[in-house]
């Protein structure tokens, strides 16, 4: 019964151009990877998707301090931080970490995760009892909004950066504790959620801010510390989750914040509690990732990653002015994150295939990940591409477009 529902489920999935597929990864996340789909030989496709956004995930640096971070701490933690986990390697990201995101929180703590996943549902779970009530942006990271769910605080959703409602779901609340929460980059749509005019509300209505900043961290602000240097926030109201797997190249992610609200997710966070610790060689190559990013290369890395997308918007814009018939929408970001609305899902796959058909790899991204009629390619550029790269992206869209056009007519 249970194998006949779920066949029934999937067969509607695949009519509605819902299905997804895995790849398979031959080579190192790069630009330029060989990729097997289905059984068949692996080919090399120039890949738009990952979110490596300066170019760490392979970084000579990183394997080195990966190597000796095994060498030194062996292959796996063992057990959780709390049992003997918690090695010297941690204990020392952390405290750079910490040190990261003084200057945008004073005397912060820092707590590290095995996933920005687990760390958000850890965040909400641990901070959204019975006394508080949680506010959040309706387009953030699935992670937050299975935290909100899983949390005993009452939720409140409010419209994609509509402050104004925000402002009268605090003026009417009545618990003791309000926790606004919000994605700093917005992953699928790469716009900036407005941290000051957020920060300005928590302190008027006696709240805490919680800034998922999984797509900031390490590309925003000064020498990549993130979102609220880029802002230039400074406040104790401010709770900030980043990731590790993205602009720094590794895995793992980190909370900071208050060091009493890093004591109670130590003692109350069951995703932190209840699991392995990441292994230490890792945590001992981040502290180089911290390094690289920090320094005169991570600025250059900015910069060029600035530069392509500058280019890409550039040349798209005029692409899509050229073609209006297709209804191509670039959504107004200015981070690595580029998505091309496309509206139907099989357009958007169909998009996905004729790019693909030409090397160029760029995922289709459709509901329920996207609100319905708004399937998309979601573009996201590194710091490893070339603007030789970029061209060969809007040269295969412009040949895409051609023959969609067309077929149109």
């Amino acid at each position: 019964m249970l194998i006949d529902h779920l066949n029934r489920q999937l067969l509607e999935r695949e009519a509605q151009a819902l299905k997804r597929q895995r790849r398979i990864t031959e080579s190192p996340c790069a630009p330029h990877q060989w990729v097997s789909r289905d059984g068949q030989p692996a080919r090399e496709l120039l890949a738009f998707c990952s979110n490596d956004y300066l170019g760490l995930a392979n970084h000579p640096a990183l394997i080195q301090a990966l190597a000796e971070g095994a060498q030194q701490f062996g292959a796996g933690s063992g057990a959780s931080h709390l049992i003997n986990g918690h090695s010297r390697a941690h204990a020392e990201l952390e405290n750079d970490l910490a040190a990261w995101l003084t200057p945008c929180i004073p005397q912060a703590g820092a707590l590290t995760f095995c996933t920005g996943y687990m760390a958000n549902v850890a965040l909400l779970t641990a901070l959204g009892d019975a006394s508080a009530t949680i506010f959040a942006d309706k387009l953030n990271h699935a992670s937050l909004i299975d935290g909100a769910r899983l949390a005993k605080a009452p939720l409140q959703r409010y419209p994609h950066r509509n402050l104004v409602m925000l402002a009268r779901q605090l003026e009417r609340c009545t618990t003791p504790i309000k926790l606004i929460v919000t994605d700093a980059v917005f992953s699928m749509d790469g716009d900036l959620a407005e941290l000051p005019e957020l920060l300005a509300l928590a302190e008027r209505f006696d709240a805490w801010l919680i800034v998922d900043d999984a797509h900031g961290f390490g590309v925003l602000g000064a020498q990549g510390r993130g979102s609220l240097s880029h802002f230039g926030l400074c406040s104790e109201r401010l709770i900030y989750m980043g990731t590790l797997g993205k602009a720094a190249g590794l895995g793992g992610a980190f909370v900071a914040a208050h060091p009493t609200i890093i004591d109670w997710l130590v003692q109350s966070a069951r995703t932190y509690i209840y699991t392995t610790a990441t292994p230490p060689a890792v945590a001992h190559a981040l502290r180089e990732s911290l390094r690289l990013i920090g320094g005169a290369e991570g600025e250059q890395r900015r910069t060029h990653l600035q530069q392509l997308i500058h280019l890409l918007r550039t040349q798209l814009t005029t692409l899509i002015a050229a073609n209006p018939a297709l209804g191509w929408q670039l959504m107004d970001s200015s981070t690595a994150i580029q998505p091309l609305i496309v509206g139907d899902n099989a357009a958007a796959l169909t998009l996905a295939a004729a790019l693909d058909a030409q090397g160029l790899w760029v995922p289709a991204i459709r509901p329920p990940t996207v609100p319905a009629g708004t399937a998309r390619l979601r573009i996201t550029l590194s710091a490893a591409h070339s603007t030789d790269d970029v061209q060969r992206l809007v040269d295969g869209l412009a040949r895409a477009a051609l023959n969609l056009t067309g077929a149109l007519a």
